[in-house]
């Protein structure tokens, strides 16, 4: 809720995107669900009152966090100001999401839960003022432009009801709605602004290969438009992509999921042979629960995809991690990518990405959403997972990308060292006339990882997302310690005089 009088901004805006051509007629639209939502179950834990000493215990930890956040503001605003990005090492500021501000846009809702309302504003004015209508790119990305600009100005609109953040997200929807002027309405993977614009442009194609993440994670935003503009067009460009993916669920080579890329302009899902929940895929099915609580439960279809694909995952996925400590292992879980050679057959590939770590919160927010407790269970495991990656670590930080040995049985996975030496010595080739301990001493290797294809830590938010969701559904407070713990190491590790890098080497191997 807007706490002061809204200030009049002046909104600018080169180009009105909604007499931009859209060539393939749609002639009906598909309406908002309607009637009155139902009651949907409770997500959050039923907290006791704190004690003192765990009040100020938080506090502290509170205030920690936004005081590191208010440090690289001010650099940003110093040293970037409305660029996409600052460079933390340089300060200097870089164009990388269409050079309109994504940083800033990004940030609002986060300025506004801090209780930063005077720097909030200064963003609102400074959003205003984008122009979206030109681009210093020749093509921006739809999906990176709707999760970052039209998801950050929608999030900041709902919080504070400052009319012009709504103002600028519709010139923004219109803009991208033209992504979707294909001649199945599949959206484009990245849109020519100028030849969008033109209304002699040749008409845009659907994509033939396009990351499933691209297809499916614009539903949150666009529905949201279209909930508080009432314009029926947002909901229909994305509900169309939903009865797609409904159509296609079950024709894939692992029926229930869909591959990381696939074919939109022939409504093709059933050629790739790679299924992950990792990069290029992951939003789409983090969305399946959120929709549903967003529309209020209206729309049976998310429920059936989150639930048709979460079983799958759970049976081709997920895996539990063998270690040397096995009480330990019980508790993880990781998320693999799979492999199908031919229709209905999956071969695991026990290689974790950071990126998904998101799927812990997502199975526990569904399983309350649904009122299922083993997928609050898995999400406990995933998440517990990825906390594991961070303390294996000496930086404390987990890696981009590693790989373990998978257990044959969840129930039971004795430890066996000559395996875990075997899988090393194969995975690192010929060229080693090392030992398999030598080996893994010096790729940093813990007992139970086979490698580390990427040391790298590019200060993602997908494990402590969820160590948060699990701390909220859950109300354990090793949930809260272990986010603490995290939140230090990556301070401590990344930070830099203006704010913070990512870190090349999280094994601490060979520095930052």
């Amino acid at each position: 809720m807007n706490d002061r009088p809204s200030r009049s901004y002046k909104s600018r805006q080169s180009f009105d995107w909604r007499t931009a051509p859209f060539q393939h007629e749609i002639k009906s639209y598909t309406p908002l669900p309607d009637g009155r939502p139902r009651a949907l179950p409770r997500i959050q834990f039923d907290f006791p009152p704190e004690t003192k000493a765990q009040r100020e215990r938080r506090e502290t930890q509170r205030v920690a966090v936004r005081n590191e956040f208010i440090r690289t503001w001010k650099s940003y605003r110093a040293y970037a100001w409305a660029e996409d990005e600052l460079k933390p090492i340089t300060g200097a500021g870089l164009e990388s999401f269409g050079g309109w501000g994504a940083t800033l846009v990004d940030s609002l809702d986060t300025l506004w839960i801090m209780g930063l309302k005077e720097e909030f504003y200064e963003g609102v004015q400074a959003v205003a003022a984008i122009d979206f209508g030109k681009s210093n790119m020749k093509t921006v990305s739809v999906f990176e432009t709707t999760i970052r600009y039209l998801g950050g100005m929608l999030s900041a609109y709902d919080l504070s009801e400052e009319p012009v953040l709504l103002e600028k997200a519709v010139q923004l929807g219109e803009m991208l709605y033209r992504a979707f002027d294909t001649e199945n309405h599949t959206p484009l993977n990245w849109l020519d602004i100028e030849k969008a614009k033109d209304p002699e442009h040749s008409a845009f194609k659907a994509e033939t290969n396009i990351c499933f993440a691209c297809l499916g994670s614009l539903t949150m935003e666009f529905t949201r438009l279209a909930q508080i503009t009432r314009e029926p067009r947002y909901y229909d460009a994305v509900a169309r992509i939903t009865r797609l993916l409904d159509r296609t669920q079950d024709t894939t080579r692992i029926p229930g999921l869909w591959p990381t890329n696939v074919d939109a302009r022939n409504e093709e899902f059933n050629t790739s042979r790679h299924f992950s929940l990792g990069a290029l895929a992951d939003s789409t099915y983090e969305y399946f629960p959120k929709m549903h609580a967003l529309l209020g439960g209206l729309d049976p279809v998310y429920r059936k995809l989150y639930a048709d694909s979460a079983a799958k995952i759970d049976t081709h996925l997920l895996f539990r991690p063998q270690l040397e400590d096995e009480h330990l292992s019980a508790s993880l879980l990781f998320c693999g990518d799979t492999h199908s050679s031919r229709p209905n057959e999956a071969t695991l590939e026990p290689e974790m990405q950071h990126l998904t770590c998101f799927i812990g919160g997502m199975f526990a927010l569904a399983g309350r959403l649904f009122n299922t407790p083993s997928h609050i269970t898995l999400g406990e495991k995933l998440t517990r997972g990825c906390i594991y990656a961070y303390a294996a670590m000496p930086t404390g930080i987990g890696p981009e990308i590693f790989k373990v040995i998978p257990c044959a049985d969840r129930s039971s996975c004795p430890w066996n060292a000559t395996h875990w030496e075997d899988a090393i010595l194969r995975g690192h080739g010929t060229k080693y006339s090392s030992s398999a301990a030598q080996i893994a001493a010096e790729k940093g290797l813990p007992k139970g990882w086979t490698g580390i294809r990427d040391k790298r830590y590019l200060l993602r938010p997908e494990a402590i997302e969820s160590v948060f969701l699990l701390h909220r559904i859950t109300g354990n407070q090793d949930y809260a310690d272990a986010a603490w713990d995290m939140f230090t190491s990556v301070v401590s590790a990344t930070r830099t005089s203006y704010a913070n890098a990512q870190l090349l080497d999280v094994t601490g191997q060979t520095g930052r």
